[in-house]
């Protein structure tokens, strides 16, 4: 039997089986130097710890950034992602949530744009 503190120490939160675990919320946060993107997700409270893979596409489809989180230890995961290439708007961040020997969700997408960075002027 596996036992686990949660960071987020949901007491009396119901903990969902493999089959019942979601992601709940999917946001994308571009920061301002056009390159790097702040990604929070929020799952379901987890009897077993899943893992979830996330891919970054840019608007041709093209995969510009991707990542794997493997047993995550809370509910709320937040990260930062870089964008290889050109900017190429708009993006489409998609993560699923999966069990290597059990049920696998459907991915959730979110589409957002980045704008490019602005240049500072010089000081001199």
């Amino acid at each position: 039997m596996d036992f686990y503190l949660s960071p987020d120490n949901a007491e009396g939160a119901e903990r969902a089986s493999p089959e019942e675990t979601r992601i709940l919320q999917l946001t994308a946060q571009p920061y301002s130097d056009g390159y790097r993107v702040r990604v929070d997700m929020e799952i379901t409270p987890f009897q077993q710890r899943p893992s979830i893979e996330v891919f970054l596409f840019d608007a041709d489809g093209d995969e510009v950034a991707s990542t794997n989180i493997v047993e995550p230890l809370g509910w709320k995961i937040e990260f930062t992602m870089h964008i290889r290439g050109e900017l190429n708007n708009p993006y489409t961040l998609s993560a699923r949530l999966y069990y290597p020997d059990g049920p696998q969700n459907k991915p959730v997408t979110c589409v957002f744009a980045v704008e490019p960075p602005t240049l500072q002027p010089d000081s001199h």
